[in-house]
């Protein structure tokens, strides 16, 4: 390769430059990039699904979408990971997903190869090799490739996108957020201090304004370098929102309901040519109609409710097409459209996680690991009118989300294709490329890397951090675009909590469920579909070719030790174990008044499932007011305030709003204690003691849990979504003001039997043989 780098490298779109020097370090740029180089945009949308945009059958108008289509290739048989982070791994390495560390989304470490939840040292990233040949490299938006337990204040950052090959980065590196309050943001590598969001504040458009910046300020002091955009949203990702003149323009589209409307697309899918006429629409059980009821059969009330849902949702996708427009006009304007290569495509499928009601209270029910009591509520009663507004965090009803995924079956997590199969579109108008429309090729996400490096003329890195780069498992399927005829991918595993299957060629060979550990990772029910014939899995052909289904299953575990996808998830207790490190995290931790909010994780050690203290130190002037503490969002929470001198208790339990109200309290030095306990049935007791004597109570409310409290802990203000919507409305985040707090400090107390996290010393013994 020595020779080919000193006279530069020749790829699909051409020679990139002059190598710079065989002394540099592996990560300044390696190439002066040509001055022709074109840009490259990717659009990376969350939880879409199959048919949620124009030039794959939706209603949703999508004009800026639809005109890169008409500009590119549409793929229709692009496949993904069956959930976001290792889609997003996958697509940065150019690795399959477990290979790149991630077999689950980056919330846990089991102690595994392939769930390490960070990407591996020896994985240059699509953006370390482009900004190694020359690129510009810029991120907004979505990261979600680093474990939760590094994203706080003091972490290690050496997953985080800096040092992952951006330039700049501007978003949430959390799995999702608020659109109107967003739970943290980051600018490069600091956390951004966000005081009070202003009235009107929607993070898309700010991601958007973002990423024209950066693109602007690179214009501004070089003309002609090329610049790789990562634009990864975090819509249409619970809690669902969007603007409310978006939702208005969307009212009524839905009442005819999610039976029609997957009828709908699917027929205009079929004259589109987005699928074949042999293919069938799933019905009955292979259609979850056992999970989800006919529009017909429900009241008046749940049709407005559910449809109001709708409406949010594809205001939602509404907005990020608003987005792509806002990008492609800046690129038209500054004349580098034609030369940018833009690819947009979806992480996973639709998702199911709303349940066949759908939830106005996402934390209800999203990310629990404990089994919830019966008479748990799900979905807070709160008026339909505020879905997708900032007051509630919500998620569409599973009927919706198979009306995404149409035609296929099932949701996202599911190796079925709903959970697998996405959208794709592809964009480089000055490629010279006249053959464009549909490509029916089989394209999995590990192969845009590779693509995208042969288009624009990069090499991958051949090492990095001293040592050499592992060999992708993508390969560039660039000639696709050139020749419909041109072969696409052959083969490619899946593996999702114990869920597995295997595509090889027109075969796919799949297990819903895990195995049992006496069936072996090879064993289990098998399902086989021939996809040529029937590529929305309708008929099973298990039972009459057991020889063919045994093969795929033997190559499916093959597939599965080179990538590292073992142990399996097999009875649900794998991402209970999680590294010993994390313990300190949970040790009592002192908080400094008006600081950006403890992040989220962080604060979650302090709360989650256990019992806990809050001990508050102040010293009042007779006119005290403002929030002493809050922890949470309109997704949950909780909050300790003064109003009219008198101490303010407050309990958001899921949108059920719990206040209870102590005396004035005289000026002056006061020991103040908020005891929150755990009681049987999941539930917590607040009580707040002042200098010794309880003065205001909240027995026996839901405990909140999962991702929930979401946002972090702030001490003097209620930071971003509020905990209390009344008492933002009178106060905003209520800075404290009449006194000072002396010192606030949290000691977590015994943690609930609920709790079924094991601390393992996660990577000791290979540390001990390291030494």
């Amino acid at each position: 390769m020595a020779e080919q780098e000193r006279r530069g490298y020749e790829g699909f779109g051409g020679r990139v430059g002059e190598f710079a020097s065989e002394s540099e370090p592996w990560w300044r740029p390696r190439y002066t990039a040509r001055t022709d180089a074109p840009n490259v945009v990717v659009v990376l949308i969350d939880d879409l699904g199959f048919s949620d945009l124009g030039p794959f059958g939706s209603e949703i108008p999508t004009p800026s979408i639809d005109r890169i289509a008409g500009d590119g290739w549409v793929f229709t048989n692009y496949r993904t990971a069956p959930m976001c982070s290792p889609a997003r791994a996958a697509l940065m390495t150019g690795l399959n997903p477990h290979r790149a560390g991630f077999g689950y989304v980056a919330h846990t470490d089991p102690g595994y190869p392939g769930f390490t939840c960070e990407l591996p040292e020896d994985a240059p990233t699509l953006a370390e090799s482009l900004r190694a040949g020359g690129y510009a490299t810029f991120m907004v938006g979505k990261w979600h490739l680093t474990s939760e337990s590094r994203l706080h204040d003091a972490a290690d950052r050496s997953s985080w996108p800096l040092q992952r090959g951006f330039d700049h980065y501007f978003g949430s590196m959390d799995g999702f957020t608020s659109l109107h309050h967003p739970h943290r943001l980051v600018r490069d590598n600091s956390v951004v201090d966000v005081p009070e969001f202003p009235e009107g504040y929607f993070l898309t458009d700010e991601l958007t304004d973002a990423a024209l910046a950066m693109i602007d300020e690179l214009r501004v002091n070089d003309a002609a370098k090329p610049f790789f955009l990562y634009f990864a949203h975090t819509s249409v990702h619970g809690p669902i929102q969007a603007k409310a003149p978006d939702i208005a323009r969307h009212r009524g589209r839905y009442a005819d309901g999610w039976n029609a409307l997957r009828e709908a697309r699917f027929a205009r899918q079929r004259e589109l040519g987005i699928v074949p006429d042999r293919a069938q629409l799933p019905s009955g059980d292979q259609a979850d109609d056992d999970r989800i009821p006919r529009w017909e059969s429900l009241s008046a009330e749940e049709r407005e409710l559910f449809a109001r849902h709708m409406e949010v949702y594809a205001a939602a996708v509404d907005e990020i097409d608003q987005s792509v427009g806002r990008l492609v006009a800046r690129l038209e304007e500054l004349g580098e459209l034609e030369n940018t290569v833009i690819v947009l495509a979806s992480d996973n499928g639709g998702t199911a996680e709303g349940g066949s009601s759908g939830t106005r209270s996402y934390f209800a029910q999203f990310g629990h690991a404990a089994a919830l009591p019966d008479d748990w509520v799900r979905d807070v009663p709160r008026d339909p009118a505020e879905i997708g507004g900032p007051k509630l965090f919500s998620q569409y009803p599973s009927g919706w989300a198979r009306v995404s995924n149409t035609p296929f079956r099932s949701f996202k997590s599911s190796t079925y294709e709903g959970g697998v199969h996405a959208p794709l579109v592809v964009s480089w108008p000055a490629s010279g490329i006249d053959a464009r429309g549909l490509r029916d090729q089989f394209v999995f996400v590990s192969d845009l890397a590779p693509t995208i490096l042969d288009l624009v003329g990069v090499p991958p890195l051949e090492s990095r951090h001293g040592r050499p780069a592992q060999q992708p498992d993508g390969r560039s399927l660039a000639a696709v675009l050139g020749d419909p005829g041109a072969e696409g991918r052959e083969a490619q595993y899946f593996e999702c909590v114990g869920r597995r299957a295997m595509v090889d060629g027109d075969w796919k060979a799949l297990s819903n469920v895990p195995p049992t550990p006496a069936e072996g990772a090879a064993g289990g029910s098998w399902e086989l579909y021939r996809l040529s014939e029937d590529p929305t899995e309708t008929r099973d052909l298990a039972a009459a070719e057991p020889e063919r289904v045994a093969e795929l299953a033997g190559r499916w575990h093959e597939e599965a030790w080179r990538n590292t996808v073992f142990p399996l998830d097999d009875d649900g207790s794998l991402h209970a174990n999680r590294p010993a490190s994390e313990a300190p995290l949970s040790d009592p931790v002192t908080l400094v008044p008006f600081r950006p909010p403890l992040e989220r994780f962080r604060a979650a050690k302090l709360t989650v499932l256990r019992s806990f203290a809050v001990e508050a130190s102040l010293d009042l002037d007779r006119e005290a007011a403002g929030v002493v503490v809050a922890h949470g969002d309109q997704g949950g929470g909780y909050l300790l305030a003064f109003e009219d001198g008198a101490p303010l208790l407050t309990y958001n339990a899921y949108g059920d709003m719990h206040r209870a109200h102590g005396a004035a309290l005289s000026p002056g030095p006061h020991e103040l204690l908020l005891r929150v306990d755990e009681l049987d049935g999941m539930r917590w007791r607040l009580r707040l003691d002042v200098d010794g004597a309880t003065v205001a109570e909240i027995p026996g409310v839901p405990m909140l849990l999962g991702m929930a409290p979401f946002t972090g802990i702030s001490v003097g203000y209620d930071y971003g979504g509020p905990v209390d919507w009344e008492l933002h409305e009178r106060h905003g985040s209520f800075r404290f003001s009449g006194g000072t707090i002396l010192r606030l400090r949290y000691v977590p107390g015994a943690r609930s039997q609920h709790d079924r996290t094991v601390l393992r010393e996660i990577g000791a013994a290979v540390a001990a043989i390291a030494d």
